[in-house]
């Protein structure tokens, strides 16, 4: 019998990273516009904070993913759906770990540390270098638009799959089970 719905590690994982996602784009915009202060030296810290555990959790979900078949996409998709649909996950698995590493080497490079938690300190990736930083900051944000687009024909397709196509593609990746 073939797997209907991802699995329960899967599913918490899918949903913790795309609040985390969310939540950090939605800081990450806030933040740029804030004047320096304490507050924002702050903001900036729990934005790195989450961006790290990001970048942790992602590893962790392609090593389950690696260890757990997903379930197969239904047959009455097309070869080229199909293969966009993977060529859409594999970016999003690249953007979910390239954007926390552009970020830690854009904070290297402008000579901060970023301290995971505040109490561990993760070392320096490359040597400060003021004008890198600024170009690792520019790539860092386009990267988070990229993202942004992704995220956004991920959910449509879902949505997509769930109110025209009437399949259980969405539905296997929801907590909790409703009818296509």
């Amino acid at each position: 019998m073939s797997q209907t719905r991802y699995t329960a590690t899967a599913i918490l994982l899918h949903w913790l990273m795309a609040v985390l996602l969310v939540c950090l784009f939605g800081v990450g915009f806030y933040m740029q516009g804030l004047k320096l202060s304490p507050f924002k030296l702050q903001i900036y810290s729990w934005h790195k904070w989450a961006g790290v555990s990001v970048f942790l959790l992602v590893w962790l979900r392609l090593a389950w993913r690696f260890g757990h078949r997903p379930p197969a996409l239904p047959a009455g998709m097309g070869r080229a759906v199909k293969a966009a649909a993977h060529a859409g996950h594999a970016l999003l698995y690249l953007l979910m770990i390239a954007i926390p590493l552009s970020g830690w080497l854009m904070s290297s490079a402008k000579g901060i540390q970023t301290v995971y938690f505040g109490v561990l300190p993760l070392p320096d990736l490359i040597a400060p270098d003021r004008a890198l930083g600024e170009s690792l900051q520019r790539l860092h944000g386009l990267l988070n638009y990229l993202l942004a687009a992704v995220v956004l024909g991920h959910v449509g397709a879902a949505l997509k799959h769930h109110l025209i196509d009437r399949d259980d593609v969405l539905t296997r990746m929801l907590p909790w089970r409703i009818k296509s």
